[in-house]
């Protein structure tokens, strides 16, 4: 009988109903009910995931080690239902180390297992990994901890990961057929002009015929793009790579962010995904106890925009001051007055975490009408855009044609 360890992924009910998919290794479908048993988890299907042939999993050092979003809502939900079941914070922990998929996320959950073991609580041992655990996360799970709701804290962080992560899903999806589209056709073109076009040029000046003037721009161009591009291909790498390293400098924010919500077609866009992740997050933290101000300062930190993060902190001021929590939101052009008024409402009825939680959804509602509208849009643009230009191209290639017949008559 072969011992070799295999991956299954799991599907499990918790006690709210909610069906909680995760994966491990073990030797064959009777380990991993077993193991699920010892969870306190009545499996509603396991299933071996092939990995071998088409279906093998690719291990490409420095992407598959990522861990995103997705893998800490995952880890959460998990780790939610198990302490939910009556597993100890430590014997969950261990669980869920040996079950990660990811092998990244997996090291670091057993480093924050052994710091727990040690007497630290859980969200201390997550903010020794400030680059994993986002402030969010470990702020809610204090909150939880201190408020004996430590299982509601993690479902909580977990709906809010997964909400950004089909927010950037939509954006992601909207985008990418535009941005292919776009990247072949600049292709053809850049083939064209280095390429064919010289090719053409070579054969028209066999026949000692003066080439149209438009034509001889495109030959100009050619010739120009032969001479710079691999000094653009160089300046392209150099950006590229100071770009990576200074884009969350706050000297490059401060001058990018504002016009990221001025752009003309997608700057709607921006201010909709900003408003939508500032009141996602800060209804959730309200919801989880998170004091406001403490609330305000993480929020701050994560809206992703400097236009946004400047408004935060602004509100966080007006608290402190004793004043209303949305009164300086009407000096900010980033929130609508819908916005103002609905927050407005909330703090007076002390339901803010359930306003804000509408306003999120609403948001993201817009958010992914706005994309599908801009979709729609760009498409027929980009149809046009190019067509005319690999167009134009074509005719001054063969233009000269007409005055070669009469060289040759």
């Amino acid at each position: 009988m072969s011992n070799e360890t295999k991956t299954f992924e799991y599907s499990v009910r918790d006690q709210g109903g909610k069906v909680v998919k995760g994966r491990v290794q073990a030797s064959d479908q009777v380990a991993v009910a077993h193991r699920l048993q010892e969870m306190g988890l009545a499996a509603v299907a396991i299933t071996e995931v092939k990995t071998s042939g088409l279906n093998a999993e690719i291990h490409i050092p420095g992407m598959t080690d990522k861990i995103g979003l997705k893998d800490l809502s995952v880890m959460a939900r998990q780790l939610a239902t198990m302490i939910n079941a009556g597993l100890s914070l430590l014997r969950a922990l261990a669980i869920l180390a040996e079950q990660t998929p990811n092998p990244a996320l997996a090291k670091v959950v057993a480093q924050v297992r052994n710091d727990v073991e040690v007497g630290l609580s859980l969200s201390v041992a997550l903010s020794k990994h400030p680059k994993v655990f986002p402030p969010l996360m470990v702020n809610m799970l204090r909150a939880g901890e201190v408020g004996g709701f430590l299982d509601q804290a993690l479902l909580a962080i977990a709906d809010n990961f997964e909400a950004e992560v089909k927010l950037r899903g939509k954006i992601k999806s909207a985008m990418a057929y535009p941005v292919i589209v776009l990247i072949i056709a600049l292709l053809a073109v850049i083939g064209m002009m280095l390429f064919i076009l010289p090719t053409f040029a070579k054969m028209y000046d066999g026949f000692g015929a003066q080439l149209p003037f438009f034509t001889r721009v495109l030959v100009a161009i050619s010739n120009g793009m032969k001479i710079g591009i691999l000094p653009t291909i160089v300046v392209v790498v150099l950006f590229s790579v100071w770009w990576s390293r200074h884009k969350h400098d706050e000297g490059v924010r401060r001058r990018l962010d504002p016009l990221k919500l001025k752009l003309p077609i997608f700057g709607e866009l921006n201010r909709k995904i900003a408003v939508s992740r500032f009141t996602r997050n800060l209804g959730t933290m309200l919801h989880a106890g998170v004091p406001l101000l403490q609330a305000l300062d993480i929020v701050g930190q994560t809206s992703g925009n400097v236009v946004v993060e400047d408004a935060v902190k602004d509100i966080g001021e007006s608290v402190r001051q004793g004043r209303s929590l949305t009164q300086p939101l009407s000096h900010h052009d980033v929130f609508p007055p819908m916005v103002v008024q609905m927050m407005s409402v909330g703090e007076d009825t002390g339901a803010l975490d359930v306003m804000l939680a509408k306003i999120s959804e609403f948001y993201d509602q817009e958010v992914e009408a706005t994309t599908d509208s801009l979709t729609s849009l760009i498409e027929p643009l980009m149809i046009v855009v190019i067509g005319a230009i690999v167009g134009a191209m074509v005719v001054g290639m063969y233009l000269p044609i007409f005055q070669v017949f009469d060289v040759i008559k």
